[in-house]
Order: C-alpha cells, then sequence, then structure tokens
C-alpha cells in the first residue's frame, strides 16, 4: 500500500502521512512519536465519531495506549471557549499528563480547537493530527496553526503548536457530502491560483478527482515549503490567505452558515476582480479563477455587498496598526502581499 510522506522541518519536526486505509492502522504511527504515553485523548465530533472514532480507538489500543474519547458537536460555532473549557475538563477527568497526547480525529474545526487545548492544556502536550476532510488535509492540519473563535472574529485566539504527527487517510474522503469536499477544493484552488500554475492547469482538467493522493500529496508540500520559510507566520506565509479576508468576512456576515471553502472561494474571485480592476492582473487570469471554482462545485458570487463586508475586514488578523495586508493576485501561479493603509480599504473594494 503506498503512502506518502512529507517531512515538516519547522522548530519542532514532524512527518505528514498520505495514503489510503491509514486510520485503521494509525495506531503504530502514533506510537513511534510518543513512546512514552499512556493516555490518547481523541476529540472527535458527532458526525466523524460513528464513522470512524471506533476503528482508531481500537488501533491505539493494539499499540499499547488507554484512550479516553470526547466528542464535540460538528460545525464552526463548536469553536468556542465553552467547548474548549468541556476539553480541558475531559482531559482532567482522563488524566492526561505533558508525557501524553491529544488525538484531533476530524475536520478543521476539530483540528484547530484540539490543537489549541494541547498547546495550553499543562502549559502544553502533545498532539497528533488525523484530518477527514479535504480542507484540513491540505491545509488546517498543517503548520501548527491553532485557534478558537472569539464573538469579535475567527481565530483570534490561538498559538502556534506544531503537532507530532499528521496522518491523511483519502480513504476518508469518501463518506464526505459533495458540498463538504467542494469546501476543501476551495483551498486545494488556492494553491494552484497563489503557487503553481501547473497543479492549477492539472486541476481545470480535473485531476482532484481522477489523482486525488497526487493532488493532496503536492498542496501538503506547497504548504511545507511555506511554512518552513515562515513558521510563525511574519511573511510569506500570509499568501496562504488568498481570499480568506473577505472570506472570512462572508462566514462572519452569514453568522457563519456559509461554510469556510465556499466563502474563501468567493473570496477568491473577489480578490481577483479587485487585482484586475487595479491594473495588476489581467481578465484571463480572473476567468480562469473563476471557471476552476465553478467546476469543483462552488459559487463564485455572494449576496453580500462589499459595504456590508467591510466592517468585518478591520478583525482580520493580517490588520497591523493603521494597515491592512492583502493578497493579490498577479498571475495564475503567482500571488503577492500589498500593504494598504485602512482609510484606502473602502476605494480597493470599489465602495463609494
Amino acid at each position: 500500500m503506498q503512502v506518502n510522506t512529507i517531512h515538516v522541518k519547522t522548530g519542532s519536526p514532524y512527518d505528514v502521512q498520505i495514503g489510503e486505509g491509514l486510520l485503521e492502522r494509525c495506531g503504530a504511527e502514533v506510537r513511534k512519536v510518543a513512546p512514552k504515553a499512556r493516555v490518547a485523548a481523541i476529540v472527535t465530533d458527532d458526525i466523524v465519531a460513528p464513522l470512524y472514532a471506533d476503528r482508531v480507538e481500537c488501533s491505539l489500543i493494539e499499540a499499547g495506549f488507554e484512550v479516553a474519547r470526547h466528542t464535540i458537536k460538528n460545525g464552526e460555532p463548536s469553536k468556542c471557549h465553552e467547548t474548549l473549557i468541556g476539553i480541558y475538563s475531559f482531559l482532567n477527568k482522563s488524566g492526561v499528563t505533558r508525557s501524553d497526547l491529544l488525538i484531533a480525529l476530524g475536520g478543521g474545526v476539530v483540528g484547530d480547537i484540539t490543537g489549541y487545548a494541547a498547546a495550553t492544556y499543562l502549559r502544553g502536550v502533545a498532539y497528533v493530527q488525523l484530518p477527514t476532510t479535504l480542507l484540513a488535509q491540505v491545509d488546517s492540519s498543517v503548520g501548527g496553526k491553532t485557534a478558537v473563535d472569539i464573538p469579535e472574529g475567527k481565530n483570534l485566539v490561538g498559538a502556534f503548536w506544531q503537532p507530532k504527527l499528521v496522518v491523511c487517510d483519502v480513504s476518508a474522503l469518501a463518506t464526505l457530502p459533495k458540498e463538504t469536499f467542494a469546501d476543501g477544493a476551495a483551498e486545494v484552488i488556492k494553491y494552484g491560483a497563489i503557487w503553481d500554475a501547473e497543479l492549477f492547469k492539472r486541476l481545470e482538467q480535473g485531476a482532484l478527482y481522477s489523482d486525488t493522493i497526487s493532488v493532496i500529496t503536492r498542496c501538503i508540500d506547497i504548504k511545507r515549503e511555506v511554512v518552513e520559510k515562515d513558521e510563525f507566520d511574519k511573511g510569506l506565509r500570509a499568501l496562504l490567505n488568498f481570499g480568506h479576508t473577505l472570506g472570512h468576512a462572508i462566514e462572519a456576515e452569514s453568522g457563519y452558515t456559509v461554510t469556510h471553502g465556499a466563502a474563501v472561494a468567493v473570496g477568491m474571485v473577489l480578490i481577483a476582480q479587485i487585482s484586475q480592476r487595479m491594473r495588476l492582473t489581467d481578465g484571463i487570469n480572473t476567468k480562469r479563477l473563476t471557471a476552476c471554482i465553478a467546476r469543483h462545485g462552488l459559487k463564485t458570487e455572494t449576496g453580500y455587498s462589499m459595504q456590508e463586508l467591510y466592517p468585518h475586514c478591520f478583525s482580520d488578523k493580517k490588520c497591523e496598526g493603521d494597515s491592512i495586508t492583502l493578497v493579490l493576485l498577479h498571475e495564475i501561479g503567482m500571488a503577492f502581499l500589498y500593504t494598504a493603509k485602512n482609510e484606502d480599504l473602502k476605494g480597493i473594494l470599489g465602495i463609494q
């Protein structure tokens, strides 16, 4: 059975494994990175748990772990302090010590909040990512960003805390609803748009469906390259936020009824249109991006006006002082950072 392995050389290095059928035999791999751990504390959600929790638990038990399990409600609203306190209580009752580890089994929400719990409980406990959605596999599980949301904005409370291991079982994608798979496709398209024109061309030809493991591996390798150069998000890594400033604004304005990937997809189209209006890219790039997004089952327009989205932009982590950093498109395969004064943002967004 083929397993692709990418080694991420951050301050605390780790491997990302990509293949099929990996969840049912993850225990042995987890044991390699946590030889002294007694307890493996699984955090999952109420959608993923019935599908995969038992097989992961069995594999961990076979590897000699005492296993505890905590289930949260699926969805972005669970990425909050109330849920976090529940995880802390679960860890305490399960007897988790600093020599033990957490297991994040699920999508981006589970990975983000479990990672943040690991970073902060007992001032730092090891954790492993077992991402079960396309979005989590290609993006949020790799790179060590962990977070919870607060009423004022998304991901405003968080920490950099690298996992000990990431195991991407592509077989898990077969159980995803079409909309959830499309959510992840938005992040896949992002990598092609900002970094790899050849990957983008392959996506235009349907490679995400015909050669899924190869595409996921390439996306993770791009993420690795960026994170190794800028682990703590001081510059280059901001390119990975292409489409995210307006995407997060759409999520917030919708009360998080619009999912992250769907919002980022529209955000990418909007920022490409802005780049074109500023004469920083040409129309063919905008058209190709829009068509590729539509091909993957994602909307390319929003019912919200720029006037409605504008206030949410200032709750974004990319605001510093009186400036905001936007990720603009030069051409397919190349994006760049553009710093604008806050007072100029209305004009950039086309608000009169």
